[in-house]
């Protein structure tokens, strides 16, 4: 075996004289051109970057073949798992959320490290996890520089990564089902993870089909029962009108700075049914406040935080369009006087931000859902009873708005109307509040009896 130092890498290049496009991975080799053909730009990048991987670690290059010694050994048809789901990661990247994406990167922590041979010296899931989430499941730009032995647990995972075309067999993919069936801790999870991550190893292998490396997509041949999903909003987390006065007034008395600015914020996801990422965002231009009388918000964007790795612009909060709704589209919400009262007292007090959001920090940034939760666990130690405290009421800031959809529905408000103004479909609405609409049981079996009486 002849081997070689001597390594030059080169680009992809795209042709396009066939029915479908083709990609070309180029390097060379103690001077020699090399090249291979992918389907996509995606694993095209993606082979690239395990040679790069592959210089950076000091490993040789076969002559022959032009390939690491590593690969040379292993050169199964078509791309192993972990270069399709970098593939496929990439391919979606653009198009997706950011927490879309963390989302999707997730369920592929919990398979790529289980879907592998048994090579020796394997690292630890967790190393493996590492080295996926903070380089193999990026794009290329966005990628953190590996250490020595991080580098090796890479390079360990690109030799060991069963080839995609394994999970046309049953039992490897049972092994997949079972690995998305766990936390990292190694404790069931809950069905609901499980359902996404089923769902996210679905769509990809439903891209495998479009790229033609299978004819039917495997998963759909496996019989297994997949958890049932818990979709109803409990009722004991929901707190009636008095409950949630006490919880808000008692917020401002939390710190000397977080607790005050957060009440008008929690106060909107309660008398508005905001979600919080909702109310993060919402700019002066968005209210319509009135000196007495109800008034408007008009939502345009939601401010959710994700991980920066994840994120478009790299930092933890990004404004993006309304969640279930079309870029530029936006959401009318009346508000009760109450509400309109605390939006003008906190607009007097501590002003806008630079870019007219109502709340914000001290120096105009945006606080984080861990300083929301700390505040309102905070809240409720003072406002509510030991017994109360410690059970599910109002357990989280969001349940506020569960308690507002579920009064306005126990009100006489519409459902076509509280679903617009929460900014749900119909159908989920009923369906995630079928527990919370009660107080009606007379007024239906007076109804009943009418009808039974004619």
């Amino acid at each position: 075996m002849s081997t070689t130092y001597d390594v030059k890498l080169g680009y992809v290049q795209q042709r396009s004289n066939r029915s479908a496009p083709t990609y070309i991975a180029r390097w060379r080799v103690a001077g020699k051109e090399r090249s291979k053909s992918f389907r996509t730009k995606g694993l095209a990048n993606a082979f690239i970057s395990d040679l790069r991987q592959a210089t950076k670690v000091g490993e040789e290059f076969d002559l022959a073949t032009g390939l690491p010694v590593s690969k040379r050994a292993r050169q199964p048809s078509g791309p192993s798992l972990l270069q399709f789901a970098q593939a496929y990661l990439l391919r979606r990247w653009n198009s997706t959320a950011p927490r879309t994406r963390e989302t999707d990167a997730y369920a592929l922590l919990s398979l790529v490290p289980e879907l592998v041979t048994d090579a020796p010296q394997r690292p630890t899931a967790a190393e493996l996890r590492e080295v996926l989430r903070i380089h193999a499941l990026l794009p290329e730009k966005r990628r953190a520089d590996l250490t020595t032995a991080q580098a090796v647990t890479m390079s360990w995972l690109e030799r060991a990564s069963l080839p995609l075309t394994a999970l046309e067999e049953a039992q490897v993919l049972r092994k997949a089902l079972d690995a998305i069936s766990i936390t990292f801790s190694g404790t069931p999870a809950a069905a609901n993870t499980v359902r996404r991550k089923r769902a996210i190893l679905h769509h990809l292998l439903e891209h495998a089909v479009e790229e033609r490396l299978f004819n039917s997509n495997p998963l759909d041949k496996i019989k297994r029962r997949v958890p049932k999903p818990v979709a109803l909003v409990d009722p004991r987390t929901v707190v009636n009108p008095a409950q949630a006065r006490q919880l808000l007034d008692a917020v401002p008395k939390v710190g000397r700075k977080r607790g005050p600015r957060l009440k008008t914020l929690f106060a909107c996801v309660y008398y508005a049914a905001l979600r919080p990422e909702e109310a993060a965002d919402l700019r002066l231009a968005n209210c319509t406040l009135p000196d007495a009388g109800w008034g408007l918000i008009v939502l345009e964007k939601a401010r959710p935080q994700g991980t920066k790795r994840w994120t478009n612009s790299g930092e933890t909060h990004e404004s993006r369009n309304l969640k279930h709704r079309a870029d530029k589209e936006t959401r009318e919400i009346p508000i009760p006087p109450v509400l309109v009262a605390m939006l003008r007292e906190h607009i007097t007090e501590y002003g806008t931000a630079a870019d007219g959001r109502v709340f914000h920090t001290g120096t105009g940034g945006t606080y984080s859902s861990s300083a929301h939760s700390y505040v309102w666990q905070e809240a409720r130690k003072l406002a509510l009873t030991p017994a109360r405290f410690a059970s599910s009421l109002a357990a989280r800031p969001y349940d506020l708005r569960h308690a507002a959809v579920s009064l306005w529905l126990n009100a006489g408000v519409p459902a076509v109307e509280v679903a617009k103004r929460a900014g749900h479909s119909v159908d989920v609405l009923l369906r995630v509040y079928a527990k919370c609409v009660d107080g009606q049981q007379e007024h239906i079996n007076g109804k009943i009896n009418e009808a039974l009486n004619e």
